[in-house]
C-alpha cells in the first residue's frame, strides 16, 4: 500500500438520498482504513445510463465535467457504486480514444464545458470504484492484516452489478464474466464466499420504471437462488442493486408468492464491520431487510 491514499469522491445520488447508510459506510471504512477522501459536492447525476438515449453528447458532456472536477484536484475519482463507474468509467475511456481518434468530438464537449463556466476534460484522472481500490491500491494482504473482527462463519453471496463488470471496455483486477475480486475480498475479512449464477448478472433496476413486474422476477430469481446457495447475505458494491433486492425485496416478495428476507449489504459495510466499525455506525438499521440475523451470527 502506499503511504497515503486520496481520492476524490463521487458518492452518487441514490447513497445520499435513499440509501444514505451507503454513503455513511463508505466516509466510515475510508476513515478505518487512512484513506483520504475529497468529495466531489459540484458533481452531477452521471445519468445512470439513460442519458445517452438522448443524446450521447449530453452523457459525456455531464461525466467529462465530473472528472474534469476530479483534475482539478488531480487525482482518481473513486465511485463506490457500480452503474456510476460503468457509466462515468465508460465515458472516460471514451473520450481519452477520441483525444487521437477524434480531437474534434472532445473539443466540442470542451467548448459546452467552457461556455458554463466549467474547467475543460484533460483525460488525466483515472475512474476507480472502491473494489478496485481496496484491491489494487490497498491491497487484499494489508487489508486483511487490519481485520479486528474476524467475520468467521458468515457465509456472502457476490452480487456485482453488471454496470461494474461490462459497460467498460476494460476493467482492472478480474474478469468480467468470471469475477472473483469481491469473493477475494471476502475471504480476506474471514467471510465465505457463496457462488451462484446470478451474481454477475442484471439486478433488474433498469427495468423497474416500465417492466416492474419483469424487473421483481429477476431480482427474485437471483434472491432465491442465493439462499438455494447457503448464503447468509448478499453484499453488492451497487446503490442501485441495493435499492432494488434490498428496499423493494418486500415487493419482490409478493410478485414471486414467495417469503425471502435475505439481507443485503454494501461492501464498504461489510469490510468495516470486519474493522471494528460498530453496525450502528455503518447505518445498518436503516435496511429495509432486517440486518439482525447475520449480526447476531457475528455476535453483534
Amino acid at each position: 500500500m502506499p503511504a497515503s491514499l486520496k481520492y476524490a469522491y463521487f458518492p452518487g445520488c441514490v447513497a445520499q438520498g435513499a440509501c444514505r447508510e451507503l454513503d455513511q459506510s463508505t466516509k466510515a471504512l475510508t476513515r478505518a482504513l487512512g484513506i483520504e477522501l475529497v468529495e466531489l459536492k459540484k458533481a452531477a447525476c452521471c445519468g445512470s445510463g439513460t442519458f445517452k438515449e438522448d443524446s450521447q453528447l449530453l452523457e459525456d458532456t455531464v461525466n467529462a465535467r465530473n472528472i474534469a472536477l476530479a483534475e482539478e484536484l488531480n487525482l482518481p475519482l473513486l465511485t463506490h457504486c457500480s452503474t456510476c463507474q460503468g457509466v462515468i468509467g465508460h465515458v472516460d475511456e471514451r473520450l481519452k480514444e477520441r483525444q487521437e481518434t477524434a480531437p474534434q468530438y472532445v473539443e466540442q464537449v470542451n467548448q459546452l464545458l467552457t461556455k458554463e463556466g466549467c474547467s475543460p476534460y484533460k483525460g488525466t484522472s483515472e475512474v476507480k470504484h472502491i473494489l478496485w481500490a481496496l484491491v489494487g491500491d490497498f491491497g487484499l494482504e494489508t487489508l486483511a492484516a487490519k481485520v479486528t473482527r474476524k467475520l468467521s462463519g458468515l457465509k456472502c453471496a457476490a452480487f456485482y452489478g453488471c454496470y461494474l463488470l461490462r459497460a467498460q471496455d476494460h476493467i482492472p483486477y478480474d474478469n468480467p464474466y468470471d469475477p472473483r475480486s469481491l469473493e477475494n475480498v471476502f475471504t480476506a475479512v474471514g467471510a465465505t464466499p457463496i457462488y451462484y449464477h446470478g451474481r454477475t448478472q442484471c439486478c433488474g433496476w433498469p427495468l423497474s420504471s416500465y417492466a416492474t413486474e419483469q424487473s421483481f422476477q429477476m431480482a427474485g430469481k437471483h434472491l432465491q437462488e442465493a439462499i438455494a446457495a447457503g448464503a447468509d447475505c448478499i453484499v453488492t458494491p451497487c446503490p442501485l442493486c441495493h435499492l432494488n433486492l434490498d428496499s423493494r425485496q418486500p415487493e419482490v416478495e409478493q410478485v414471486i408468492g414467495k417469503n425471502l428476507g435475505l439481507p443485503i449489504i454494501h461492501l464498504p459495510q461489510l469490510v468495516a464491520l470486519a474493522l471494528g466499525v460498530s453496525p450502528k455506525e455503518l447505518g445498518m438499521d436503516r435496511h429495509i431487510v432486517s440486518t439482525k440475523p447475520i449480526l447476531e451470527k457475528l455476535g453483534l
